[in-house]
């Protein structure tokens, strides 16, 4: 059989980008960064899976669990803005191969350790604040970076189609990680994933792209870019309530999934390779929303997204709170998982679609800091509350939480845009 050849490949895929879901293919590099992806994200939630189950091999404790939550996302708060005005000032490229160049070196340390039995719960946690700092830098350099490989116009297909990716390795990642658990141990996980980070920087590597020069603007220091980034998101009303919302699910529901291993073993009764079907069926959810997004951002109001997403998800999370049983736990999760996804994708690719080029780094940093940096406080939260009232009441309370918000600046939104006043 004949091998096909690169102006072949070029012209399967223009075709293929023809469809409204698949546009941004048609981009060389997108495509590259895109199958990329797909097995260093397989192997993250491996070792996302790994290393909540062995926190809670080690303690048996909500506390704990909530506090490893705190620990791998608390950095973002701290280092999210300097993180984002960083990606302003020197190549994205190579600050995202230094990151998961570190995230490899990270994984297979702590595999290791695993497999010469030297892992506690304070090693867990040192490691847990490394991946933290890690995804810090990382996440608002490859946010702002989409824009780069396919520009304005293919973007919000682009984050969709991210998203999808994101999720389908969330399906696959879990299951097979609740597998390799079950079967050969728990430090193969770490291992696995230090070895997909080949993957990516395989596709880092051979791209080709064009990246804008710094701006004078993104010299300033950090408190400059914190400022820069303030100013912009407060300029827009609807951004700013867009921003608030993103923070309220982030902390009260999305906290919900440090919880996971308890409801597996103590309210499900189905263990290691349950708790896997558990993130499998929220990746499902998340993987079916993101491929509409994908499909019809450009024809609907990002608005419609955003709230229906939120409604979605909160009685989603309410109802997987309220559940006892495991299968009616998967499907509340399938929505859990829609929601997130059709909130999360959109309010990035709104953002990013508005953000001026020389801020776009800083604005995603900021963005970062509410999506990332309040995580480790409902995390922490989380992890304290179910102490005391369980994780049942927790998870359902949060989701409540969730839907007075939305509903409070839904309500405010639409008289601000019967009157006037605001954009979007």
């Amino acid at each position: 059989m004949t091998p096909l050849q690169p102006k072949t490949i070029d012209s399967v895929w223009q075709r293929v980008s023809t469809v409204p879901t698949f546009r941004s293919m048609r981009h060389a590099n997108y495509r590259l960064f895109f199958f990329g992806q797909i097995f260093s994200l397989i192997g993250s939630w491996m070792q996302s899976i790994a290393m909540s189950w062995l926190v809670y091999q080690l303690t048996y404790s909500s506390v704990w669990l909530g506090t490893i939550g705190f620990l791998t996302s608390i950095p973002s708060l701290f280092l999210s803005i300097f993180a984002g005005a960083l990606a302003d000032r020197m190549s994205k490229r190579k600050l995202i191969i230094i990151m998961q160049t570190a995230a490899l070196v990270q994984a297979l340390a702590l595999g290791l350790l695993v497999f010469t039995d030297l892992v506690t719960i304070t090693v867990v946690a040192f490691f847990g604040l490394t991946l933290g700092v890690i995804n810090a830098f990382d996440i608002p350099s490859r946010q702002s970076f989409i824009i780069d490989l396919v520009g304005k116009e293919d973007l919000p297909n682009a984050i969709g189609l991210n998203s999808a990716t994101f999720n389908a390795a969330r399906i696959v990642g879990p299951a097979i990680g609740g597998l390799v658990i079950g079967v050969i141990g728990v430090g193969w996980c770490f291992t696995l994933n230090a070895v997909s980070f080949v993957a990516v920087l395989y596709a880092l590597v051979r791209m080709n792209v064009h990246e804008p020069p710094p701006s004078a603007e993104a010299q300033g220091s950090v408190l400059d870019a914190l400022k820069d980034s303030v100013a912009y998101i407060r300029s827009d009303v609807s951004l700013t309530a867009l921003m608030i919302l993103v923070g309220v699910v982030t902390t009260f529901g999305w906290s919900y999934s440090v919880l996971l291993p308890i409801f597996a073993d103590q309210v499900l009764n189905i263990g290691a390779v349950g708790l896997g079907r558990l993130y499998m069926a929220t990746g499902i959810g998340a993987f079916i929303s993101a491929i509409t997004v994908a499909s019809v951002s450009h024809r609907i109001p990002s608005r419609y997204f955003i709230y229906i997403g939120i409604g979605v998800f909160s009685v989603s999370i309410i109802g997987f709170g309220i559940s006892t049983n495991p299968l009616a736990s998967m499907l509340c999760l399938v929505g859990v998982g829609m929601g997130l996804v059709a909130c999360f994708a959109t309010a990035n690719a709104t953002l990013q679609g508005r953000a001026p080029d020389a801020l776009r780094g800083r604005v995603m940093g900021l963005y970062s800091l509410v999506f990332q940096g309040m995580m480790p406080i409902g995390s922490l939260i989380a992890g304290f509350v179910a102490k005391g009232i369980g994780v049942r009441w927790t998870v359902a309370i949060g989701g409540v939480i969730c839907g007075l918000a939305a509903t409070a600046v839904f309500a405010v939104r639409k008289r601000q845009r019967a009157t006037g006043a605001g954009t979007g």
